[in-house]
């Protein structure tokens, strides 16, 4: 069991804004409650709002918390290193960057010139870079003043107990390690659905995309993790080995793209904005664990449901037996992240008295239910204990950050996207049979 931690400052970064509020304040919060920081820890809000620490606590409804007086406010940069070394002797401070990416590089040099240098570990929110060229110079830029082990870009999809759960899945149990290869899986999906469309964020959304904003970072990230090589342990800089050598790997072989109708008429959204709300792309990875194995990735916005998926479709058994008319249901194994986490295994049955009469049922085993009653982190809540307690393995590294930006870098702003009709998953123009996750009702559902 991880000891509590002692001795840390928490500087947020743009404490007045939406992330430190619905985010980092409450996670930080539920840090105390439960032990995993003591009462020698310290937060410092840092904004240009003109707030004063009731008002700071006051804003994010912590007065009546026991822990309030943890948490102070300090305006500006100028003096903010001083601030922090007023409120305690601390072992490490922690930086969290809740401010608008062009300035993250700026904001490192101030930090540093300040007196923030060792014992310091930065937290970089996404996005980090729009392209391959902004990416390389974001991070010369930070490196000219922290090393690679103080610079901690998030990724939050990684933090979900169900990602993180497939490590597990895969390495734990000798059920699955041996089919995980192209002798038998026959295509692989992952589908990431968004119910709204761009509602407040058309400002950033319009600039960005789909692609930057879900494929470049979170999905290859999930797939890095479900098709890597089994580390030789789980430090974390094998982790990253085995995901780069991935990324590496990784040919898209063709992408599409379309827009939701009336995304032209959201707000901050320019009238005649080409940007893509939806993406399909079919993938290779050209290893000898995954050559020939199409795997398909789909992601978009006001497609009228929430739901992050998994699908891995095995091959189909020979044609004897019970397949001697080629048309025994192959089967599957379904990783929904969520908005359940759950694990499906797809499979034949015989029919209870009938005559070999085969039939599809499943087996599930669904987080929530399972561990009930267990403390289960929120994501932001995984990524501040392990940056206090300094393991990266869940953060993103500047070799894979650029991996990921030159390999999507040739379907960055495609223009000219096909229509969809808000509400609807698009019709598919890739030769993918989509594997319906509705279809199957596993225990989390009700």
């Amino acid at each position: 069991m991880n000891k509590s931690i002692k001795r840390s400052a928490i500087v947020i970064m743009g404490a007045s804004g939406d992330l430190a509020q619905r985010k980092l304040i409450p996670a930080i919060t539920k840090m105390y409650e439960q032990g995993v920081i003591e009462k020698n820890c310290c937060v410092l809000g840092n904004g240009r709002t003109e707030l004063s620490n009731e008002s700071f606590r006051e804003l994010n409804n912590i007065t009546e918390n026991k822990f309030a007086g943890n948490f102070h406010y300090h305006q500006g940069l100028d003096g903010l290193y001083d601030k922090v070394q007023s409120l305690g002797q601390f072992e490490q401070i922690i930086v969290f960057m809740a401010l608008p990416p062009r300035v993250y590089g700026s904001t490192a040099e101030q930090l540093y010139n300040q007196g923030f240098k060792e014992n310091v570990r930065l937290i970089i929110e996404k996005p980090f870079g729009t392209d391959l060229k902004t990416a390389r110079e974001l991070n010369k830029k930070l490196k000219q003043f922290y090393t690679e082990k103080q610079i901690y870009r998030i990724d939050h999809y990684l933090a979900k107990e169900s990602i993180q759960n497939i490590l597990v899945f895969r390495f734990a149990n000798n059920i699955f390690y041996p089919v995980w290869n192209n002798g038998f899986i026959e295509s692989i999906q992952i589908s990431a659905f968004e119910e709204l469309g761009v509602e407040s964020r058309g400002d950033y959304f319009d600039k960005a995309g789909i692609i930057r904003d879900m494929i470049q970072n979170h999905l290859f990230q999930l797939l890095a993790l479900l098709t890597m090589e089994a580390p030789v342990s789980l430090d974390p800089e094998e982790i990253r080995i085995q995901k780069m050598a991935i990324l590496k790997a990784l040919e898209i072989k063709e992408c599409k793209i379309k827009q939701y109708e009336g995304y032209q008429s959201e707000p901050k959204v320019d009238e005649n904005s080409q940007t893509e709300t939806y993406a399909e792309m079919k993938l290779g990875i050209n290893s000898f664990r995954w050559t020939g194995v199409p795997i398909y990735i789909r992601t978009g916005k006001a497609v009228g449901e929430k739901m992050t998926s998994i699908a891995i479709t095995l091959k189909k058994v020979p044609r004897l037996l019970f397949n001697k008319e080629n048309d025994l249901k192959q089967n599957k194994i379904l990783i929904q992240i969520q908005p359940d986490s759950s694990i499906i295994i797809d499979h034949s049955t015989k029919i209870p008295g009938s005559d070999m009469e085969i039939t599809t049922t499943d087996m599930d085993f669904c987080f929530s239910s399972s561990f009930e009653g267990h403390n289960i982190p929120d994501a932001y809540q995984k990524l501040l204990q392990d940056a206090l307690r300094g393991d990266q393995t869940l953060f993103v590294s500047a070799e894979e950050t650029e991996l990921s930006w030159e390999k999507i870098e040739p379907y960055l702003d495609m223009g000219e996207p096909g229509l969809y009709r808000k509400g609807r998953v698009p019709r598919s123009d890739l030769d993918a049979d989509w594997v319906d996750m509705s279809a199957y009702a596993g225990s989390c559902q009700s």
